[in-house]
């Protein structure tokens, strides 16, 4: 069990550990009531964008599918005629100063996230401790960019925005607790921070109070590892050639069940392999009997062919993304609340 999955048996489970870390989830409390205090009354200044900023977040820690909601909400906006660019503050990443993602970048650099994003968007990207200035950086170097979306924003209260995208998956609000009691980063009813806000499911249903949309996830197929980096679209005949073999499925994601769940649901038979978020990769974590592994984009995107060939001769790598499908209805608020796209 990873130290993730533990401290989620905690606030899942109760018992004298959860108990013993309530009155620090108070006091995160406390503290993130005083910050919003201070950016409401003017005390802490807020950086406002020429150009709309949507800033897509979540208010319980590990993978509610952020990420997933960026990748299709940037095609949704270039579908409707927008120019998009991303920001994010590179997690993983060294340095603190703005820097662009790019084609050679690597993910210990950059964050494997962006680099993720750039790979699946093609739109620029940009990371920086602070959004606010990686944000003015992306601008200046596109200046045809004319909308922005930030991604794992929503606590970064420096960064104005138009409009925020709260997204949950099936934990919901959890036990209800903040951090490090229970997941939550911020209160559940925490007011907005921007003029419109929009909440999204990821989940067959809505896990909280709070009204809002579903979206669906769906296995876009599957793709060797080679394959992946040239350039090469998973295809659902050859995850459907996996089936009947033994594999293991590998995930160092914030919620790996959920990636092993849509494997099994579409026919694969799997040992798994859970890994903390954010893995590195540094050492090949399979077992050395393992002949065909099955892993997510976030995990191939630290994976170079050609090291994992010379270290482990024989092994197959598979790679399966996973998407996101988001409803109409939610697209047509965000793009409502955004107005027009632009003339170019």
């Amino acid at each position: 069990m990873t130290a993730a999955a533990r401290l989620e048996a905690v606030w899942r489970d109760g018992g004298p550990a959860q108990w013993a870390l309530r009155p620090l989830g108070a006091l995160h409390g406390a503290l993130v009531g005083l910050r919003r205090l201070l950016y409401r009354r003017g005390w802490k200044t807020t950086v406002r964008l020429p150009c709309p900023v949507i800033v897509v977040g979540n208010r319980v820690a590990g993978g509610a599918g952020k990420t997933p909601t960026t990748l299709a909400l940037v095609h949704a906006l270039q579908q409707a005629g927008w120019h998009p660019g991303i920001v994010s503050r590179g997690h993983g990443g060294q340095g603190t100063v703005p820097r662009p993602v790019g084609a050679d970048s690597v993910a210990s650099a950059v964050g494997d996230e962006p680099l993720l994003m750039q790979r699946r968007t093609g739109v620029p990207v940009w990371v920086g401790r602070d959004r606010a200035a990686a944000a003015h950086a992306l601008l200046n170097a596109h200046p045809d960019v004319n909308v922005l979306v930030c991604d794992d924003g929503l606590q970064h209260l420096r960064l104005g925005r138009d409009l925020e995208i709260v997204v949950f998956d099936e934990r919901g609000a959890g036990n209800g607790w903040l951090l490090p009691a229970g997941p939550l980063r911020e209160p559940i009813d925490a007011p907005a921070a921007a003029p419109h806000q929009c909440v999204l499911y990821n989940a067959a249903k809505a896990s909280t109070a709070l009204p809002g949309a579903c979206a669906t996830r769906q296995l876009a197929g599957a793709v060797d590892l080679a394959g992946w980096w040239s350039g090469a679209p998973a295809t659902h005949a050859q995850l459907a050639a996996l089936r009947g073999r033994r594999l293991l499925a590998s995930a160092g994601i914030g919620q790996p069940q959920r990636f092993f769940d849509a494997l099994r649901t579409a026919g694969l038979t799997i040992d798994t392999l859970a890994l903390d978020d954010h893995h590195d990769h540094a050492r090949l974590p399979w077992p050395p009997e393992t002949r065909e592994v099955v892993v997510t984009e976030k995990d191939a995107i630290k994976l170079d062919p050609q090291r994992v060939a010379a270290e482990r001769p024989g092994l197959r790598v598979w790679i399966v993304p996973l998407v996101l499908v988001l409803p109409a209805v939610f697209i047509r608020r965000v793009l409502d609340a955004l107005g027009p796209a632009p003339a170019r």
